[in-house]
């Protein structure tokens, strides 16, 4: 059951997360948002460290810079995604894609679920691809590439959370602290080498750096959900993150929610309460 919450709160963080990159990106070049939010989500790591610890081991220091090549992919993969789409139907897109790694992953390490497990499981996986539909006109606006940067996305973020997951249980927020140091460096090299290519539009500050706090709490709140409960049911709870996109996308843009992502809502709910048995 604290696994469980941990998930459903780290899902709520991506969420929201999510909705203010995408707006933030909106506004000025993808990496101009990227280079505020990795930065400001690494201030809030250092300032766990004191509480929750942290130790640096070589495995920590291997997965944990992994994560943050991942991260920093993800970052503008996912920005670059909601900025140029419909959130309402390239968010849940990419959570799609970054739940079923995980997954795949936590059976073959020998993950086993029990009858509720099983039931909600493959659930919760149909809830997201619900909430993944979106009605015939919000589809058809969609371009080739943005397709390809939501697969890439969600990719980049399964990949993200498998190296944190494979991270030493006892090395507290260490992980955390090396990845995010490592897509904060790599965004800000990027954004070196592309500079004449940025544009002259100021970011979104405040968004941008709200974007990166949430997404630290997130990460945060997967890692320890990862190590009290089972990866795939952890990454399945937390890919229900697009719930939070879709609803904040519906109150602050007028993105219509169509039928079938109510009723992924809905299947979502009865998903969680199954893996809340397990």
């Amino acid at each position: 059951m604290i696994a469980l919450l941990l998930a459903l709160g780290s899902s709520l963080a991506y969420g929201c997360a999510d909705f203010l990159g995408g707006l933030g990106a909106r506004k000025a070049h993808v990496l101009r948002t990227v280079m505020i939010a990795a930065p400001a989500s690494l201030t809030v790591e250092l300032l766990l460290w004191p509480f929750l610890g942290a130790s640096f081991s070589p495995s920590t220091l291997a997965w944990g810079a992994a994560s943050g090549v991942a991260s920093a992919a993800a970052f503008a993969l996912l920005y670059r995604t909601l900025a140029i789409g419909p959130m309402n139907v390239l968010s849940p897109l990419t959570a799609l894609i970054s739940a079923m790694l995980p997954v795949g992953v936590g059976l073959v390490q020998g993950e086993r679920l029990g009858p509720a497990g099983l039931i909600g499981l493959p659930l919760a996986l149909a809830a997201v691809v619900l909430v993944s539909a979106g009605g015939g006109t919000g589809t058809a606006r969609l371009s080739r590439t943005a397709l390809l940067s939501a697969f890439g996305a969600g990719a980049a973020i399964a990949l993200q959370l498998i190296f944190l997951h494979q991270a030493p249980a006892d090395s507290g927020v260490g992980p955390l602290i090396v990845g995010r140091a490592v897509s904060s460096a790599v965004t800000l090299a990027a954004a070196g080498v592309m500079y004449r290519r940025l544009g002259s539009e100021k970011p979104a500050f405040a968004i941008s750096a709200a974007a990166g706090v949430l997404d630290s709490a997130a990460n945060l709140l997967f890692l320890l959900a990862a190590r009290s409960g089972d990866l795939a049911v952890v990454a399945v709870i937390t890919a229900l993150y697009p719930a939070g996109t879709v609803l904040l996308a519906r109150g602050m843009l007028a993105e219509r929610i169509h039928r079938g992502q109510l009723v992924g809502l809905g299947t979502a709910a009865v998903a969680v309460s199954l893996l809340a048995l397990t």
